[in-house]
């Protein structure tokens, strides 16, 4: 229960990250909104990942960090880029949504789906010797 706290308190502050980063990327730069979108997870997504290293899944060691980084950008990179294009595209593209709402919505679209990749496969225990 702990670690899903934190798990959500650290994607809390990807929200802000993610939502600041979208706002600056489709209203002030002007960027598609699905581009802006892309720029705006990866850009949460790295931030994400360094608090879930340095605090979320703290006790699952400092080793393999690197690979860590590539399995964590494969599961929940793709997961979170894949359901916010998707989201965005069919509530703003088709639906007409004002472009954050539908970002917020899409955010929570998979944020289950994150918690239980990066537990299960990203940050996972190391195995012990023969088992």
């Amino acid at each position: 229960m702990i670690r899903w706290l934190k798990f959500n308190t650290v994607g809390g502050m990807g929200v802000v990250v993610q939502l600041a980063a979208l706002a600056l990327l489709k209203s002030g730069l002007h960027l598609n909104y699905l581009l802006a979108t892309a720029a705006a997870v990866e850009l949460a997504l790295l931030h994400n990942f360094v608090w879930h290293e340095r605090w979320t899944w703290r006790d699952r060691g400092a080793q393999g960090r690197a690979g860590r980084l590539i399995r964590f950008h494969l599961a929940n990179g793709l997961v979170s880029i894949a359901v916010n294009l998707v989201v965005m595209r069919v509530l703003v593209g088709r639906m007409h949504w004002p472009y954050m709402v539908a970002n917020v919505a899409a955010i929570a679209a998979g944020s289950v789906i994150n918690f239980f990749l990066g537990d299960r496969l990203v940050f996972r225990r190391a195995r012990l010797a023969g088992t």
